[in-house]
């Protein structure tokens, strides 16, 4: 009971693997992509910030360093599947809501509650914070299945995760975005040259949708 509850629950997160069930060279946990979604969102956000624009960093990292919690009750469920048809995606919204509530409920003392809620809750929005948090969600996809491709790994989710993670960071307005395409993915792209995978193709594909 308490804030040792949610404390140790974090453990749970070291131990599930993003992408299960595929063969990786090189496996995932959800706590060291959520460490990682912190990072990109970090330099995200100054490229912003370097434009004028005005960003609530308390409310940044609260959105970016939990935004995967709720995955210890449900896992990590791919992504293809996850995004399939709206009404799935909205009711295992619901349940991963309805089961981060019952755990505050049940762990967190009452004088906690109300910021666990706040800081627990759905962080992608149309906020330049929500907006940063999705970018840089689908940027560890995007590097983690680069990783994969520049390895040789023909799963065809991989190609699949690159390309859409691609095709939605592209199609998000922010000046973050913007260097992404123009400085960030041209160096990676160019890294992945000697591949077996021609991920140059993949990736100028992606571009044009």
């Amino acid at each position: 009971m308490g804030i040792h509850t949610y404390f140790r629950s974090l453990d749970d997160l070291e131990r599930i693997i993003r992408c299960p069930g595929k063969f990786k060279f090189e496996e995932h946990s959800v706590s060291a992509h959520s460490w990682k979604v912190v990072q990109y969102a970090k330099t995200l956000a100054d490229i912003e910030e370097m434009h004028g624009t005005s960003i609530d960093w308390k409310k940044l990292y609260e959105i970016t360093s939990s935004h995967d919690y709720g995955e210890i009750f449900i896992g990590d469920i791919k992504t293809p599947v996850k995004h399939s048809s709206l009404e799935l995606r909205s009711l295992l919204q619901k349940v991963e809501e309805g089961m981060i509530e019952h755990f505050i409920e049940e762990n967190i003392p009452e004088e906690f509650k109300q910021i666990f809620r706040h800081q627990l809750h759905e962080g992608k929005d149309d906020s330049t914070e929500g907006l940063i948090l999705e970018v840089a969600d689908k940027m560890d996809q995007v590097y983690e299945a680069f990783s994969e491709l520049q390895r040789g790994n023909t799963e065809k989710e991989f190609i699949a995760m690159y390309r859409n993670a691609i095709v939605k960071i592209k199609n998000i307005q922010l000046h973050c975005v913007d260097y992404f395409l123009d400085n960030i993915l041209p160096d990676m792209v160019h890294e992945g040259t000697f591949s077996t995978i021609d991920i140059k193709r993949i990736t100028e594909e992606a571009l044009a949708q």
